[in-house]
């Protein structure tokens, strides 16, 4: 009797899924594994949440989330072998009870394509005007690419994840990020384990990343721990630490680049537009972080208020303080490289930041990386800077314009800065403008609707650009005639149209 019970119940159970995959909410969503038989379940709660809740929910098998409309919750591993495609104009919705994240391990794929018209969506459970940073986790893609801590072993990816990252084949393939929106993601597991908006560790050129905004993350919105993997236009806006950081050997190119600060948003170790470092420790292991950038458009925080001031008494969070342990702090510079790393910035405007560029010399020998002509910053502009340039990380009385050879003290307090020195030197091709106006940008702040950050007719910006360096010389970078991200003020070059979001929190999803 008990096993016709059995059979019975799951007959019916069958029978309700059937009708579940079929039914209106999802009519296209089978959680399957591309048509073959299905032997692991990802969806439940008929259909509408990927995950079951709890923090180690692993996804074996090849699956495709067709379009519609989840709720994610716990933690989503993608498994070596598996691959989790989903369709564009999904959108999906990070638990925050449940501390919800993506996780694709190495070998593990997520192929999340979608298009200008239809663009993947992660976002907030929480209802319209109550989203905040650090609602869910984030996206990790782990990768078989190089870094310079453990190729071997694997190197632990940060976050609280249980996932390792690293190995020896550079074009490792971790599948695609294309027209992907990332908002209100960086759920704090630990004091600083945050996961980032889009967080990257060793992932190989192979991987296919491009047309992506992270919006609101609660620490950095894009981070690479070593890899070799490439991006184009990419979206940082209103997050909380870093907009692009890179670490631990990360060597990709990167061009069309957009981050755009909220002068009420910067974290306790203060925000910057660039962060960037060897390694933790300032060694000379290899690989370098030698990324190399072209084509940036940094927005900072000053210029966007006038009674804007750089102080933990001003920078309140916007009402957005998730108050989950991530504290507010103050805003540090456009560009910091440090720890040495070999970073290279070209063709790129930075606007409104209390330090234009630091390099810091207080863990490795990153000023001498830019005497030798190995760290390069050529044909960039920097408008309406508190200052030039700076060599000490977090000074602790304001910066100053002033040399320091150890990142901690002044050294010659009659000199000018290394940094700033540095950006100024006559064959860098760099610019300076006091004011922000100056640079004629169509929208110098971050608070616009229909956002458009393009150089309008007789911008000192249109011309500038160039790809002359060795290190531009690559099939895969657009070569344009201008600096920043955007060639003009016009419609039809602005590559935001369309699949950006500005204002997260007050859209129905």
């Amino acid at each position: 009797m008990k096993t016709l019970s059995l059979f019975k119940s799951a007959f019916f159970i069958a029978c309700i899924a059937l009708f579940t995959a079929c039914s209106d909410s999802n009519d296209d969503t089978d959680g399957g594994n591309g048509g073959g038989e299905e032997t692991e379940q990802i969806l439940f709660n008929n259909g509408t949440e990927i995950g079951n809740g709890e923090q180690n929910f692993l996804v074996k098998e090849s699956h495709t989330i067709r379009k519609g409309t989840y709720v994610l919750k716990g933690w989503v591993y993608i498994e070596d072998g598996a691959t989790l495609t989903i369709e564009p104009g999904t959108v999906i919705k990070g638990d925050k009870d449940t501390k919800a994240a993506l996780i694709a391990k190495r070998g593990g794929k997520l192929i999340a394509k979608g298009t200008a018209a239809e663009p993947i969506i992660f976002t907030s459970n929480q209802a319209k005007g109550s989203r905040k940073p650090g609602d869910w986790g984030g996206i990790i893609l782990c990768g078989k690419a190089k870094n310079n801590i453990d190729i071997v072993d694997g190197m632990q990816i940060e976050g609280g994840v249980d996932a390792k990252h690293g190995g020896n084949n550079d074009e490792d393939n971790s599948g695609v990020i294309s027209y992907v929106r990332i908002e209100y993601a960086g759920y704090p597991f630990a004091t600083d384990q945050e996961i980032n908006g889009l967080t990257m560790g060793s992932v190989g050129r192979g991987t296919q990343i491009d047309h992506v905004q992270v919006s609101y993350s609660n620490d950095d919105s894009f981070e690479w721990f070593g890899g070799t993997v490439n991006a184009k236009y990419l979206v940082a806006y209103h997050g909380w630490d870093d907009d692009f950081d890179t670490d631990n050997g990360y060597s990709g190119k990167l061009q069309f680049l957009l981050s755009v600060k909220n002068p009420k948003i910067a974290d306790q170790s203060l925000s910057n537009g660039f962060e960037s470092d060897n390694n933790a420790n300032g060694t000379t292991d290899e690989p370098y972080t030698k990324a190399v950038f072209s084509n940036v458009t940094l927005i900072g925080p000053m210029g966007q208020a006038t009674d804007f001031a750089n102080t933990t008494q001003y920078v309140t969070g916007d009402g957005l303080n998730p108050n989950n342990g991530s504290r507010l702090g103050i805003f540090q510079a456009a560009i910091q490289i440090r720890r040495n790393s070999r970073l290279n910035l070209f063709n790129s405007v930075a606007t409104g930041y209390p330090v234009g560029l630091l390099l810091d010399n207080q863990k490795g020998t990153t000023q001498k990386w830019a005497t030798d002509g190995i760290l390069k910053l050529q044909n960039n502009v920097f408008a309406g800077m508190g200052i030039t340039g700076s060599d000490i990380n977090k000074q602790a009385n304001g910066w100053t314009d002033q040399l320091s050879t150890d990142g901690t003290n002044v050294t010659d307090a009659t000199k000018a800065s290394f940094s700033s020195t540095f950006f100024k030197k006559e064959g860098n091709n760099n610019t300076v403008l006091d004011n922000i106006s100056d640079l004629k940008l169509k929208q110098p702040n971050s608070k616009e609707a229909n956002p458009n950050y393009g150089p309008v007719s007789g911008s000192p910006v249109l011309g500038l650009g160039a790809f002359t360096d060795a290190a531009l010389n690559d099939a895969f970078f657009t070569k344009v005639n201008y600096s920043g991200a955007f060639a003009s003020d016009s419609d039809n070059d602005n590559w935001l149209k369309g699949w950006t979001n500005f204002d997260p929190q007050n859209t129905t999803y």
